[in-house]
């Protein structure tokens, strides 16, 4: 392999790891925002069921692909550790996803 295409191989990585933060990130703010108010206020517990099973998989997704992307990139523990804990806030994939694209 090429240098040119080992780079295009890791920059195709990267842009299948962003969307799949992203659409995390879209998955978890469903369940909190529509899910859980469904659940809770009109006493709808399929809605977490449907918006919970969704963003589970993208979460085991978003997981996997961390750690590709952690040995693709070469991360270092501190910037492994904020894509962790970007995935568990809110917003957090949002701000991930601008801050890869740099």
């Amino acid at each position: 392999m090429t240098t040119a295409e080992v780079a295009t191989a890791v920059d195709a990585k990267l842009a299948r790891f962003r969307v799949v933060s992203l659409a995390e990130g879209v998955s978890f703010l469903l369940l909190l925002c529509v899910g859980m108010p469904l659940k809770y206020g009109a006493h709808m517990p399929a809605a977490t069921m449907v918006f919970g099973s969704i963003h589970g998989l993208l979460f085991l997704a978003y997981l996997a692909l961390a750690y590709d992307q952690k040995q693709a990139q070469s991360w270092d523990g501190k910037r492994f550790a904020t894509v962790l804990i970007a995935s568990v806030l809110p917003t957090g994939p949002f701000w991930l996803h601008k801050s890869l694209k740099k």
